[in-house]
């Protein structure tokens, strides 16, 4: 009884960090969309934050560009791994700690945000804008944080 109240739970977790990160990127992308033409910019804090609103035809930082089909098949591809990944955690009664499973979420949850776009629009929209660091949105910070939590947690335990 108590594995499978910690198996609903886990996929209750799961379920609402991937729909979490997937809506608030729906949301701030339409929002910036519809506030910014495509290339303006406003600042936030000058120089440091701004909102840029661009269109990202190739993967991350801009990489690859037009790439077409191929950036719809690789994130189609990453979600059906991580989501085999988790079942098979469940399938063999394995226990997958909760970090691991608000990581995979996370990334799961901006690959499809992504992938949305991608299929919508043909590019992703960002509009981050550190002014050092190249154009983002709320799905690339989902995916850049759950593979730093991944990352963590396997170098905690490589180094026991």
């Amino acid at each position: 009884m108590r594995d499978l109240v910690r198996s609903q739970i886990d996929i209750f977790l799961s379920l609402l960090t991937t729909f979490s990160v997937v809506l608030i990127d729906r949301i701030t992308k339409v929002f910036f969309s519809d506030l910014l033409f495509y290339g303006e910019s406003l600042p936030i804090i000058s120089n440091v934050l701004h909102m840029t609103l661009i269109h990202n035809t190739g993967i991350a930082f801009g990489l690859f560009k037009d790439q077409g089909i191929v950036f719809i098949i690789i994130p189609v591809i990453a979600i059906v791994l991580l989501v085999f990944n988790i079942q098979y955690y469940r399938q063999n009664n394995e226990a997958l700690s909760r970090v691991y499973i608000v990581a995979f979420s996370l990334i799961l949850g901006g690959a499809i945000g992504n992938l949305i776009d991608r299929i919508a629009f043909g590019y992703v929209i960002d509009f981050i804008d550190f002014r050092v660091w190249p154009v983002f949105n709320i799905a690339d910070s989902a995916i850049t944080i759950g593979a730093v939590m991944i990352g963590l947690k396997c170098f905690r335990l490589s180094s026991k």
